[in-house]
């Protein structure tokens, strides 16, 4: 036979004429095998930190459903890894398959975890303790000492000393075995430390599924807004919200509060107050009632909270076409780009003869001259100066394209020009500029607007509810003490010999200490019952 004739250890034949080879998992197997895995305890704390990783760049990362103003943004910072961040979900993290399978998978293996240990807890409850070793030296804290009580005397005097705990008592020949197991609320409280994690991940998914979040911008001239899908600025919601979950409240903005820490102070332009008070109605019909909303303070309609998130400055703008007719009166919300509220904005006139008109600019509350360049140097409006460019043409709000009222689109429009140069209008409140094709823009006067975040999430309270029973239940497992302590007794002549054994079912380093305490208990016990037999 050549050396490539040779038998294989597959073709070997193993001693006693059995095969070697390992039958393979069948279907029900495999499948016991892999629930087994995925119920573990280890797995679960896996998943677990999985999850806290995997919404990591849900704080690094702009959020679509939170701010898409700052996702668009950050298309225009990084044109090149936004696409690939895009593909991978990373601006919708929390609601990204990747997330949502992670999220599945710990909420199945914390219950697939919770359901048997409980069945093993309660059947634990009803147990009896377990009987005494033979051999009390073995365990890790024991001792021994004599009495002139009898035995039965000593297991009285046990079972006071023991009152807090479970205990059986057995006599056999003669021998006195006391068996007492307590520190069952540490499993208790394990459980529901775990329980409260799977209550805070429902209430969180109940909330995200059927919840909803926008924002919108009210001025505070008069501002309104009434809760309907087409006056959100930005709005996301779950899979199964509804649009006519939402409620018909409205609100009308009388007045937006910005204090800021004034000139010559230390912290010179720092914010101080944020308020927002007007008037709102639960329902159509309903009477009005005022609110008066801060930061941190929200205002609540049922399930739904309004939060003041932000604000800003709001121009009063009036203009007129070539023909004399007033085409735009009314505030245009400017974006503050800085701590300074240097804001820009965008204002669209699609109705101006005889070429739509188009104003891209920036407003300086507290207007000031820095080589030569018009800055702002604080954010109350102190020196108000609004400055422009403009373009004629086409805005393309016709062919049914939706844009964002802080995009001009210039692709079909030409700029302004005057001496050769672009044209670039500034005002201040109260001034009229002429426009080249025969208009005006008259700045009339300067408006505040609010930006509030309106959502609401369903059960809102469950997640802090399981978070507070779960810091309990943590708290009472790492307190309690599960431990067993064995006392047996038997007569030797005239005297009482006592062994006493405990032990932990966690490992401390307190046990020698609490088995002297737990003696010196017993024999004070002992001695108790000895003055109450004499008296």
């Amino acid at each position: 036979m050549s050396v490539d004739e040779r038998p294989t250890t597959e073709d070997r034949p193993s001693r006693g004429g059995t095969s070697n080879a390992v039958p393979a998992l069948g279907r029900r197997e495999l499948t016991r095998w892999f629930w087994r895995q995925l119920t573990s305890m280890r797995t679960a704390l896996f998943l677990l930190l999985l999850l806290a990783i995997a919404a990591i760049p849900g704080s690094l990362v702009p959020q679509r459903g939170v701010d898409a103003r700052a996702v668009e943004a950050y298309f225009l910072d990084h044109p090149k890894s936004a696409p690939i961040l895009d593909d991978l979900g990373f601006f919708s993290v929390y609601s990204s398959p990747w997330f949502s399978a992670v999220y599945l998978l710990l909420m199945v293996s914390l219950i697939g975890c919770i359901l048997p240990r409980s069945f093993v807890y309660f059947r634990a409850l009803r147990a009896r303790p377990p009987r005494a070793p033979r051999n009390f030296s073995r365990l890790p804290a024991s001792a021994s000492f004599e009495t002139d009580r009898s035995p039965e005397e000593v297991v009285t005097a046990a079972r006071s000393v023991l009152r807090r705990s479970r205990v059986d008592v057995v006599d056999r020949d003669g021998v006195h075995e006391v068996s007492a197991e307590k520190g069952f609320l540490r499993e208790a409280g394990n459980l529901v430390f775990h329980v409260s994690i799977v209550v805070v991940l429902i209430g969180v998914a109940i909330g995200t599924l059927f919840g909803y979040r926008g924002s919108v911008m009210v001025t505070d001239d008069g501002g309104q807004f009434a809760n309907s899908l087409t006056q959100y600025d930005e709005f996301s919601a779950g899979a199964l919200f509804t649009n006519g979950d939402l409620p018909p409240f409205a609100l009308t903005l009388d007045k937006m509060t910005a204090r800021f820490q004034p000139f010559g102070s230390q912290q010179a332009g720092a914010p101080r107050e944020f308020r927002a008070q007007g008037t709102y109605t639960s329902e159509p019909g309903s009477a009005e009632k005022p609110f008066d909303i801060t930061v941190n303070h929200p205002l609540s309609i049922g399930s739904t909270s309004v939060y003041l998130v932000g604000q800003g400055y709001a121009p009063v703008l009036k203009v007129t076409d070539s023909k004399g007719d007033v085409v735009f009166d009314d505030a245009v919300p400017f974006l503050p780009a800085d701590a300074t509220y240097t804001s820009n904005g965008i204002l669209k006139v699609p109705d101006a003869q005889p070429e739509q008109l188009g104003f891209q600019g920036f407003f300086l509350p507290t207007a000031a001259e820095q080589n030569g360049v018009s800055i702002s140097v604080h954010p109350a409006a102190a020196n108000p100066l609004l400055s422009f460019n403009v373009w004629h043409g086409d805005l393309g709000l016709d062919d049914g394209t939706p844009q964002s009222v802080f995009i001009l689109d210039k692709s079909d429009m030409t700029q302004y020009k005057e001496d050769g140069k672009n044209l670039r209008i500034s005002l201040a409140p109260g001034q009229t500029a002429d426009l080249p094709d025969g208009g005006t823009i008259e700045f009339v006067e300067v408006a505040q607007f609010a930006r509030f975040q309106i959502s609401s999430a369903p059960l809102v309270k469950v997640p802090l509810i399981g978070i507070i029973a779960g810091l309990i239940g943590l708290m009472v497992s790492l307190t309690v003490k599960p431990r067993r302590t064995w006392i047996r007794t038997r007569r030797d002549g005239s005297r009482t010999v006592v062994d006493v054994a405990v032990l932990d079912r966690v490992p401390r380093d307190d046990l020698p200490a609490d088995l002297d305490d737990f003696l010196e208990r017993l024999k004070d016990s002992l001695t108790h019952t000895d003055e109450r037999v004499q008296a």
